[in-house]
């Protein structure tokens, strides 16, 4: 026998939706620092979507301090050094860096540095053309 769901249930059902929550390793990622450097409170519980928006739009000092000064998670890193988080790996950086060690690696230009960035703006030239010889062909329909 079929349970039948009225109009009443359905609301009973969809009225009791808790709200959405994810683990501080994902919020972390998503505002862009280095988990363990966030304070013991936000490591500890769980944050509420709600929660992650409220920190995005109007983020506390401890977390506009973070973006600034890091230390940053290898993505950020990354992004500031104009390389992969591959070539991070490959230029010996497993670690989260400060600002100010970022910073002085740019000033430093090491070869593997100079290599990675080299090495990446060939791909993003490789992809702008591949992009660009898609958008010049013809879309292809599939036959009926």
């Amino acid at each position: 026998m079929a349970l039948a769901h009225t109009p009443d249930t359905l609301n009973a059902m969809t009225s009791h939706k808790t709200p959405q929550t994810m683990k501080p390793a994902t919020a972390a990622k998503k505002l862009g620092v280095y988990l363990e450097a966030t304070p013991a409170e936000f490591q500890e519980g769980v944050v509420s979507r709600d929660e992650l928006n409220s920190l995005q739009a109007d983020p506390p000092e401890w977390l506009r301090d973070l973006r600034r000064n890091g230390p940053h998670p290898r993505p950020v890193i990354a992004a500031k050094l104009g390389i992969s988080i591959g070539g991070l790996a490959r230029g010996g950086i497993t670690e989260a860096l400060t600002t100010e060690q970022i910073d002085a690696l740019k000033a430093e230009s090491p070869d593997w540095l100079r290599q990675e960035r080299e090495t990446q703006a060939e791909v993003r030239k490789e992809e702008a053309r591949i992009k660009a010889a898609k958008a010049d062909k013809p879309e292809r329909r599939p036959r009926s």
